[in-house]
């Protein structure tokens, strides 16, 4: 059993530069040893800010690095089955950025890779391991707010300049898999399926009503819980104002939280309402990573894995219609 896990990251892109890089360095019994960009004085420059030994401009020999342990891969979702497929058959554990690839039937062939060379596989969900969620989570096992009857999830947001750039990957649904639904719309999913339980059926419809990208800008989405729980959405990328408000409805009160901005969670019962504020850690995604070393360490298991991810996207393709 290895005492330390000694990372090397493929697309050391904006995503890496305070979200999640910083936390390979500073979880316990972890280390970023390599980090990989097809543009190499962009790696270099990376390496050298992050104090990062090693760097490359080819994925493959990141990967088969004797002191590269493990694999952090932070590309677009084009790419995520490529690289997850090559880390699996060099024996490396893989922790893949979200969405987990550009639909379910990818995920799955991601899945039985690693399944395949016995290697574990994480996906970068990091809301699963976000205090604000843990309390979230526990105001609901503790029955705060009686039976859970209903589950509403609204996202709004405005367009922006930067949405419409041609450098845009984001809306070009051969490198996200679709628009922004998702990007965004995948940690709201996945996350509610965390708290509440796991989503066994979806059905929805999207349009482009902005004509602004070729994405779809609008989905809509119902949805039904293992237990019987009810649940719609409703995502707009070209609304007026920006909204991000996830409602969960019980027999007692109910609890509503943003997924995105600080917003408080709010508890309503009582005829009352109590905000709690519980703010993010510096760099959002190292509570996870922390999990993630210490499932690789024989220490824990982490909350977020191959099947979890891989079952959030086909829910995302039932919402698309895609299944």
């Amino acid at each position: 059993m290895i005492s330390k896990v000694r990372w090397g990251i493929i697309g050391c892109g904006d995503v890496t530069e305070v979200k999640s890089g910083p936390g390979f360095q500073k979880a316990e019994g972890s280390e970023l040893v390599a980090v990989m960009r097809r543009n190499e004085k962009l790696a270099e420059d990376y390496a050298r800010r992050h104090n990062v030994p090693k760097w490359y401009n080819d994925a493959n020999k990141l990967i088969n690095d004797p002191d590269v342990d493990a694999v952090y891969i932070a590309t677009p979702p084009s790419t995520h089955k490529e690289y997850t497929i090559a880390a699996a058959s060099a024996d490396k554990p893989v922790y893949v950025e979200k969405p987990m690839a550009l639909n379910y039937s990818e995920c799955i062939e991601m899945v039985e890779a690693c399944r395949k060379f016995n290697v574990p596989l994480f996906v970068a969900y990091y809301r699963r391991a976000l205090p604000r969620f843990l309390k979230v989570k526990s105001l609901l096992e503790e029955n705060r707010i009686g039976e859970i009857r209903s589950v509403s999830i609204k996202f709004f947001q405005q367009t922006t300049d930067k949405d419409l750039s041609p450098d845009n990957w984001r809306v070009d649904p051969s490198i996200a898999g679709c628009g922004y639904f998702c990007d965004l719309g995948s940690h709201m999913i996945d996350l509610i399926q965390f708290l509440v339980g796991k989503i066994t059926d979806a059905s929805g419809y999207t349009s482009n009503q902005s004509k602004l990208y070729k994405a779809e800008d609008t989905v809509s989405a119902t949805f039904i819980y293992e237990n019987g729980i009810c649940g719609n959405g409703i995502w707009s990328f070209s609304a007026y104002n920006n909204l991000d408000e996830t409602e969960v409805l019980g027999t007692k009160g109910k609890i509503t939280y943003s997924t995105f901005s600080n917003e408080p969670v709010r508890l309503h019962i009582d005829n009352r309402i109590e905000e709690i504020n519980i703010e993010h850690p510096p760099h959002v995604a190292q509570p996870l990573i922390q999990l993630v070393v210490n499932d690789l360490l024989g220490k824990g298991i982490s909350p977020s894995n191959g099947d979890t991810g891989a079952h959030t996207s086909l829910i995302m393709d039932k919402i698309l219609g895609r299944t």
